[in-house]
């Protein structure tokens, strides 16, 4: 497949064609960290979306019309560009590429799609759904993080992954994601957008590591956060969360502070995802126990070995098991 490359495909030195946050799971994936499956579909096949649909000098053209210190003129250039993405459609073969891969993703054995026997829509199990984030070329970078800028969609299905897809691309021209580009100084530098397409995890607990303490700056404390349900209820900051540190010398927990929860993100069949209440007995309840801190403070002590820099991680725990759902560099240090 030209533009599509699996999780076990890619390594850390993709991020040009992956994006950070699918260098970044390809990475974990080749160093045997408990990732879910996914695939990526490369930064190519954006640009090339845009060229083939004639839309990359448009866009240039918004964007020059931009006065930054007008939100409006923001807004505007923003919903045009959006609306232009989204209402062209995408060339046949790359549909059936990012289908394919998809539908290989979601049959039980996993086999790979071939050109002339890609798996059949029935073979998909009941129930698959998939989170799909943007990846931006320059995220993560010492350039610009872009971390929280662009968009991700979760409980995603064959129905809604195509516009997904399209939606994560014009992610990229969100007022935010244009504010953020003339900030770092990207206005004439070449941005693209990658996407990431991972087997959902629909989590019991979620939460964010970071494996050098970010207010004193500790090298040798962790801080685990953990709140009940779907991640983006933490990252998106409309939950308080669990916090523990530990001790990385003798995998001490240090402090254990408990918040809590009324509210959590869970999957909905029809919306993708929705608010719903935390049952009472467990409102005020401890999210992880304190073997399952060490675990989960343990893996993330062998990702940052792994990249030799201290991590910001997203991780997922079901069915007693935790998974990476991402790792990318603390650049606030």
């Amino acid at each position: 497949m030209k533009h599509i490359k699996t999780f076990k495909q890619i390594t850390k030195k993709d991020v040009k064609i992956a994006g950070g946050k699918g260098a970044s799971l390809g990475e974990m994936s080749s160093a045997k960290i408990s990732v879910p499956p996914g695939f990526v579909v490369l930064a190519d096949a954006f640009d090339r979306f845009l060229e083939e649909v004639d839309l990359t000098q448009e866009i240039e053209a918004q964007l020059h019309k931009v006065n930054y210190d007008d939100v409006n003129s923001v807004d505007r250039a923003s919903n045009v560009i959006r609306d232009l993405i989204h209402d062209v459609k995408m060339p046949e073969d790359l549909e059936k590429e990012i289908m394919d891969a998809y539908f290989a993703l979601g049959v039980s054995s996993r086999p790979q799609p071939t050109p002339k026997s890609p798996p059949k829509r029935g073979l998909v199990k009941k129930g698959f759904y998939v989170a799909v984030r943007s990846s931006a070329t320059a995220e993560d970078s010492s350039v610009a993080s872009w971390a929280g800028e662009l968009e991700t969609y979760l409980n995603t299905t064959e129905k809604t992954l195509l516009n997904n897809v399209k939606r994560c691309w014009s992610s990229l021209f969100t007022p935010r994601a244009i504010f953020y580009r003339r900030e770092k100084e990207l206005l004439e530098t070449h941005v693209s957008v990658a996407v990431v397409v991972q087997e959902m995890v629909e989590s019991e607990i979620s939460g964010i590591t970071f494996t050098v303490h970010p207010v004193t700056q500790e090298k040798n404390q962790m801080i685990i956060e953990a709140g009940w349900g779907l991640g983006e209820a933490i990252v998106s900051g409309s939950i308080t969360p669990d916090s523990y540190v530990i001790d990385k010398r003798d995998w001490s927990i240090i402090d254990i502070n408990i918040s809590k929860q009324e509210k959590q993100i869970v999957r909905d069949f029809k919306k993708g995802v929705k608010w719903t209440s935390v049952p009472k007995s467990k409102q005020e309840q401890q999210k992880l126990n304190g073997k399952e801190i060490i675990k989960l403070a343990k893996t993330c002590a062998q990702i940052e070995k792994h990249y030799r820099k201290p991590q910001d991680i997203e991780w997922a725990f079901k069915d007693n098991k935790f998974y990476i759902v991402q790792s990318r560099p603390i650049t606030t240090l």
